[in-house]
């Protein structure tokens, strides 16, 4: 249960004074629906209201707070003129102007004779002062509320800053008075206030350097949004080692048969990768590993040595890949090593239907098949295991949580790896995974040759069509992306659409399309025809972004290269020059470019190591706009701003190993406090687990 003292931040929105039903509504997509999420909606800039000049000397173009006698009303004569109004102090005269203007309203709040406050921006106009529809009018006895530095929200189309600014100091008042969860020393130290004035201040910055994310009431508010992430990590880890595994210890048989059928030797890396899933296979404790694998790199073999070990001890495994297309390839890959070493291996998708479904699952019910792959459709209810012992999971941010637990709830202290072929930067590893065991491959194998990578602008775009033509006469197979425009799917759809047309009539019935909202069959059989038949041009969106395997395919082109995200391109370059003859990739581009997407081109052009670009990624666009980041399970930070608050995070990690070694069950006055901060930040599940040991 969440502590009765956060009862009022967990409040609707819609329950604070002065935010009705319209409000809400635009307050829920810009914010949250919750009085909390205006608390950590932080202000992005700040307008300095205290210069108060008299008119005389009042200096155009700047915000500037006035005292002045209200004079005539000019009404006007039609609807397109503005209303003015004249005012004037002892040293001189200024106009009020207003479009749209309802007389009656301004009648009242600027009755003629009376002295009021006007808080705006002065400008000049036919050699006069004026002032266009002033931010805040008042009564004199106000003007200290006036004269000051007012925060500035991020908005939302149909809010203004003043309803906004009032809702956001309505929640605030609602904020209590928390225990303190940080480490007092460490607290001096940094010389933070507590949470709920650094929460406060946060919200009224003074100068241009305290809307900074390094400024110290933003910092402390980072640093609590990073332990309570660490915290929970921590905690969910810890349950996970409470409960015991399984030692499983092959004995090489079956792995010495497939590395000696294959016509190449391992890398060094991926032997490394093999001994450490393998030490971790022999522990007594579960094993949670994170394989992390650049595009091409040999993932796919180093978790089939995994599940040789599990079959050598007389168990079973299985892969779980997110799409039917992924499932089918790793079938087509791994079916000739279990040849090899003479096991069965199955596949299991949505696709079986009746006797033959029927057949695979009775097999691996029976303990028949030892190894199977398969999508979504292994988590059935009729799906059940002899002896389920490793559960390798193939881009693991594609599942639900409650998806793989599915998976692992078939076995009996199932051990699991975790594969991506999206190299993660280590700050979004620890945010995501802390301290979780992770696996590198960093090379490629022996003789893939450098994808040669070129930007090319926009307006090339026939000389490109004319060159993918020369290709498609000599037989090799093209990839054309369409972009991603902002969020939505339609807009994508409606593009990639558009190019299918354009070159299907152009190259017939050699251009196919595939995009996320084609129904699976349709969408396999476009790529069936790609991979095996006689299309040679796959017109897609990023739906073939993650581990499409197609060695014919040798050019990709990318339209609106600037509108991906830099491991995103990457990603889809590492879609050609599988085969013998390497690859080309044309980035084309809508000039003139952006300093940040001039960048990310030019990182793409230098380097082929998805690491790299993985960090350059993260440093070019931040955390929060990286590309993907909500897709891949990544935590989404409200306050936290990686790689700016690196240092609080490694420091949040150790506090959180600390923590937990010290007060495992958070039982003490500390851990009291801690509690709250993981309610806070909504980390409920992380409290679950100290609950039910």
């Amino acid at each position: 249960m969440r502590p009765e003292i956060l009862f009022p931040l967990f409040a609707p929105v819609g329950s604070l004074q002065g935010v009705g039903p319209r409000l809400s509504k635009l307050f829920e997509p810009l914010a949250g629906e919750k009085v909390l999420d205006l608390c950590w909606h932080l202000p992005s800039g700040l307008i300095d209201r205290r210069y108060s000049p008299q008119l005389a000397s009042a200096i155009p173009g700047r915000i500037a707070t006035v005292t002045v006698v209200v004079g005539t009303h000019r009404p006007p004569r039609s609807k397109r003129q503005p209303y003015r109004i004249s005012c004037y102090d002892e040293t001189g005269e200024l106009d009020l102007v207003f479009f749209h203007a309802h007389g009656d309203y301004l009648a009242k709040t600027l009755p003629e004779g009376q002295q009021r406050v006007l808080s705006g921006r002065i400008d000049i106009f036919s050699g006069r002062l004026q002032m266009t529809h002033p931010d805040h009018i008042a009564s004199p006895e106000e003007i200290d509320r006036l004269k000051r530095v007012e925060p500035v929200y991020p908005m939302t189309a149909g809010l203004t800053q003043n309803p906004l600014a009032k809702a956001v100091r309505a929640a605030l008042e609602r904020v209590p008075e928390l225990p303190e969860w940080l480490d007092p020393a460490y607290l001096e130290r940094q010389g933070w206030e507590s949470w709920r004035d650094s929460l406060l201040r946060a919200h009224v910055p003074a100068e241009e350097e305290d809307l900074s994310p390094l400024s110290p009431a933003r910092a402390r508010l980072a640093y609590d949004e990073l332990l309570a992430n660490q915290l929970a990590i921590a905690l969910v880890r810890q349950h996970q080692r409470r409960r015991r595994g399984r030692q499983i210890a092959g004995d090489g048989t079956l792995r010495r048969e497939v590395v000696g059928s294959l016509p190449f030797e391992l890398t060094a890396s991926q032997q490394r990768a093999i001994e450490e899933i393998l030490s971790d296979m022999a522990a007594p404790s579960r094993m949670l590993r994170l394989l992390q694998g650049d595009v091409g790199s040999g993932k796919t073999l180093v978790a089939f040595m995994a599940m040789l070990n599990a079959v050598e001890c007389g168990h079973q495994a299985a892969m779980m890949a997110p799409t039917e297309i992924l499932a089918r390839q790793h079938h087509a890959t791994l079916a000739p090593l279990a040849a090899a070493a003479g096991i069965k291996l199955a596949l299991l998708t949505g696709r079986d239907k009746g006797k033959t479904r029927r057949e695979k699952v009775e097999s691996i019910a029976a303990g028949m098949t030892p190894l199977v792959v398969g999508t979504h459709a292994l988590f059935q209810s009729d799906v059940a295991f002899r002896d389920l012992a490793l559960a390798v999971i193939d881009e693991q941010h594609r599942f639900g949580v409650h998806q793989r637990l599915d998976l692992t709830g078939k076995g009996t202290a199932v051990d699991v790896l975790v594969m991506t072929a999206t190299p993660i930067p280590r700050t979004l590893m620890l945010t995501a995974y802390g301290d979780m065991l992770s696996s590198r491959l960093t090379e490629k194998p022996p003789g893939r040759k450098p994808v040669d990578t070129r930007a090319l602008p926009i307006e090339r775009l026939e000389e490109v069509i004319a060159a993918v033509g020369r290709a498609l006469a000599h037989g090799i197979k093209v990839f054309w992306v369409c972009p991603l425009v902002g969020e939505s799917e339609a807009i994508d759809l409606a593009a990639a659409e558009a190019r299918h047309v354009e070159l299907a009539a152009r190259f017939k019935d050699k251009v196919a399309l595939v995009h996320g909202q084609m129904k699976g069959p349709q969408k396999d059989e476009a790529m069936r025809s790609f991979i095996e038949g006689d299309v040679d041009l796959l017109v897609a969106t990023t739906v073939i972004e993650v581990g499409v395997d197609v060695p014919a395919a040798r050019i990709m082109v990318i339209e609106h290269a600037e509108r991906f995200g830099l491991a995103q391109l990457h990603q889809l370059r590492g879609r050609v020059g599988r085969g013998a003859e390497g690859g080309s990739c044309l980035l084309l581009y809508l000039a003139p470019l952006g300093d940040a997407a001039r960048a990310r081109l030019g990182i793409l052009r230098e380097t082929d190591d998805g690491f790299r670009i993985a960090e350059e990624d993260l440093r070019l666009r931040g955390a929060g706009e990286l590309l993907g980041t909500r897709q891949s399970g990544l935590p989404d930070f409200r306050l936290a701003e990686l790689p700016l608050h690196e240092e609080l995070l490694a420091t949040a990690r150790d506090d959180a190993r600390l923590i937990v070694e010290r007060d495992a069950d958070l039982a003490g006055q500390r851990g009291a406090a801690l509690r709250i901060l993981l309610y806070l930040f909504e980390r409920d599940a992380a409290v679950q687990y100290l609950r039910s040991g």
